[in-house]
């Protein structure tokens, strides 16, 4: 019989290493968060190295990893050990001149539940990604797991309401979003406040409007290692909401922690059967919504 409460986990960690240390510090970090009662456990996005995108550079595909190699092994065997469910962020090297910003749904056996590749890739100042990141062709997925059906999707796509509705409506109970998401040192005392809020305030609103569990995992620290740029200083700040927007657990800005909260899966019927947002969905009047403008 399913269980109706389950602890999920966020863990956000300084990445700023090479990828043998990093999967080294990400397996003590996963154990710890399992220690302590975590069942799902969520790493950060691209946790094997430094955020490379800050550049469009050649020599970064090195980090590029086929399926099923470093990372689904050492933490296939890592969760089939702690009995957990682990999200692995990673760069996936599909072929020659393909590549993809992924993750694995491993589940407590070891075996894959699922993978999902990043929908929608930004090309902002010192966030190249279109240069390294091939748009992902698999969809928008909810994975049954041995804890719980959860859901995966990548920074970016943190700010569409659509992924975050196509997940909910496929029975996905959390929506868990890894993420490397910072300021530019220059603008941090102008437009940090409300940038680092306006990240926050549209996962919250993906929670309320689809009264789901949200969890996202953050990077910390600044990584520069460009000498013309002044780097990214990521802004930490991982949390999980619950199925009204309210934070459940909130991590700093500047330190490595390992958050936990629980699911309620009553308490999410609940707030549905009460605020029946899907129920009232005007599903026969949405065609639009798949049309770049309306003129």
């Amino acid at each position: 019989m399913k269980k109706n409460t389950y602890k999920i986990s966020v863990i956000q960690l300084n990445l700023n290493d090479i990828p043998e240390n990093n999967l080294k510090k990400c397996i003590t970090w996963v154990r710890d968060a399992a220690k302590q009662g975590a069942e799902i456990i969520l790493l950060p996005e691209l946790y094997s190295s430094h955020y490379f995108c800050q550049s469009e550079d050649v020599d970064n595909f090195k980090y590029a990893e086929p399926l099923y190699s470093t990372s689904f092994i050492a933490f296939s065997d890592l969760a089939k050990e702690l009995g957990v469910v682990i999200i692995v962020p990673f760069f996936e090297k599909r072929m020659a001149g393909v590549y993809h910003n992924s993750a694995y749904i491993i589940d407590t056996d070891g075996s894959e539940a699922g993978l999902y590749r990043k929908m929608h890739i930004p090309d902002d100042p010192h966030f190249y990604e279109k240069f390294y990141f091939t748009p992902g062709d698999i969809g928008f997925k909810a994975f049954p797991t041995n804890k719980g059906k959860i859901g995966t999707l990548i920074c970016w796509d943190q700010w569409y309401p659509e992924a975050a509705r196509l997940t909910a409506l496929q029975g996905a109970e959390v929506l868990f979003y890894p993420t490397a998401i910072g300021w530019h040192p220059k603008e941090k005392t102008q437009y940090g406040e409300n940038q680092q809020g306006a990240w926050m305030n549209v996962m919250k609103g993906h929670a309320v409007a689809n009264g789901i569990y949200v969890a996202a995992a953050n990077r910390i620290g600044l990584e520069k290692y460009l000498s013309d740029t002044d780097g990214i200083e990521f802004w930490g700040s991982s949390f999980i909401a619950g199925p009204q927007g309210e934070i459940l657990a909130q991590a700093s800005k500047d330190k490595e922690e390992i958050l936990i909260a629980e699911v309620d899966l009553n308490l999410q019927e609940n707030v549905r059967q009460n605020w029946p947002f899907l129920r009232d969905r005007r599903i026969d009047q949405y065609d639009g919504i798949t049309k770049r403008v309306l003129d």
